[in-house]
């Protein structure tokens, strides 16, 4: 179902607009919400209250085309305005609904008011157009519609192409059912030919074979083996007719042992890049904690020579206190000049103990500042470790996968040289009675 958008104003054409008779058929089905039950003086009503508010395009306009030979039931339209609603943000807006039906054909427009009455704003509508196309996309893949070739999403992901990154997440995400049925879906929707399903498939990470009881078979890149008519939901018959006939497709044992060599490439690929990485990060955190180092140093240097100079400044406030000439005699005869130097004294313990604090202060800054470095740097260690550690765990089992196939042809071997060897014998015992 193609699915048009867009936000716009002109209330008075977009009506005229829905009701022109050049459509066979043309039927309001709903107005919700508005006091009116006129298409016209619907919107109208939805510019009045749009004039309360800066909005220009205050309306959201769609229309739902289905594909020309499909027949859509009523509910499966009501179905997708309330999915794309909801996906919108547009739920419980002011709408209208209005069906047109030419040449054999039948649509259907939507037009929502954009405007929420309660808080006199407008309802915020981005990527509009990627969700409509997502939306589309599903539409004709839960009704089996053949996709637009311009629609289909032709850009899934394949393995054989991740970063290091996008391989971590493709393991921690798992695999949907869902999301797999629709790959299948999609690849068999937007392909006419075997060429063509063939590339749709590896694109996505899957290579097409012939499978021991399936018939046509698709393998991941986790050597699963998936039936093509269960999951992509078309008659073997069907299937034949498009792609032809499986026995000229290589059998999945062997598609398997090819695709377990070409993920141990790239499993060495991006352990190679992880080590990289981790070079590169080694050097960043050398920088970091150098530059680290010497800024700290600088400011252990400032706060000493800060200290020196208060220290000189307050000893010379300190030794001002005491009078020279007559008074000074007078001052050491009265016992002046030991209160003064009782007072100095106490005062540059106090400072002693002032200076030591902040200094004290500055280095637990300092070895906050380092532990928050080292936290980051024993993160990524971790990290590191956690991410080598799972490549060779999928290294080890695709070695292990290719080992499983040698060892199966080698039984199968030497089944097959059991069985032969009565048949020799015998032929060796005729010739010999001759």
């Amino acid at each position: 179902m193609i699915l048009v958008g867009n936000q716009r104003s002109g209330a008075r054409s977009l009506a005229h607009h829905l009701l022109k008779e050049e459509n066979e058929h043309v039927y309001v089905h709903e107005i919700r919400g508005f006091a009116s039950q006129n298409l016209a003086a619907a919107l109208n009503e939805a510019y009045a209250i749009s004039r309360g508010t800066r909005c220009k395009q205050y309306l959201f306009s769609l229309s739902l085309n289905p594909p020309p030979d499909a027949t859509v039931a009523t509910s499966d339209f009501e179905n997708a305005i309330e999915r794309i609603e909801d996906r919108l943000g547009l739920s419980d807006q002011q709408r209208a609904i209005v069906f047109h039906e030419k040449e054999g054909r039948r649509h259907f427009h939507v037009v929502w008011s954009r405007i929420n009455a309660e808080e006199m704003k407008a309802v915020h509508l981005p990527y509009t157009k990627r969700k409509l196309q997502e939306i589309s996309r599903e539409l004709y893949l839960e009704h089996g519609w053949k996709m637009p070739s311009g629609l289909a999403n032709s850009k899934e992901s394949n393995p054989y192409n991740f970063t290091l990154a996008q391989w971590q997440q493709a393991k921690r995400l798992g695999k949907d059912p869902r999301a797999i049925k629709a790959v299948f879906r999609d690849a068999w929707a937007i392909s006419d030919s075997k060429a063509a399903f063939i590339n749709a498939l590896e694109d996505r990470g899957y290579k097409l074979a012939r499978g021991d009881r399936r018939g046509f078979v698709a393998i991941d890149y986790r050597g699963e083996i998936y039936s093509i008519a269960r999951w992509a939901g078309v008659k073997t018959k069907n299937i034949r007719q498009r792609l032809g006939d499986e026995k000229s497709l290589p059998p999945a044992q062997d598609v398997k042992k090819q695709i377990a060599q070409e993920m141990l490439e790239t499993m060495s690929k991006l352990k190679k890049k992880l080590d990289d990485q981790k070079q590169n990060s080694n050097k960043q955190f050398e920088v970091r904690r150098q530059e680290l180092v010497s800024k700290q140093r600088a400011e252990r240097k400032a706060l000493t020579e800060k200290h020196e100079a208060r220290q000189t400044a307050e000893c010379l406030e300190r030794q001002k206190r005491y009078r020279k000439g007559v008074m000074g005699l007078w001052d050491r005869l009265s016992g002046t000049n030991k209160r003064i130097r009782k007072q100095n004294e106490q005062e540059m313990l106090n400072a002693q103990t002032r200076d030591k604090a902040e200094k004290d202060d500055l280095i637990a800054q300092h070895i906050e500042q380092r532990k928050r470095l080292n936290t980051i740097r024993t993160h990524e260690r971790n990290e590191y470790n956690t991410q080598k550690q799972e490549l060779q765990q999928d290294i080890n089992s695709y070695q292990s996968m290719l080992s499983e196939m040698r060892d199966q042809k080698m039984t199968e071997y030497s089944k097959e040289r059991k069985l032969q060897e009565p048949q020799s014998l015998k032929q060796n015992n005729r010739s010999l009675n001759r």
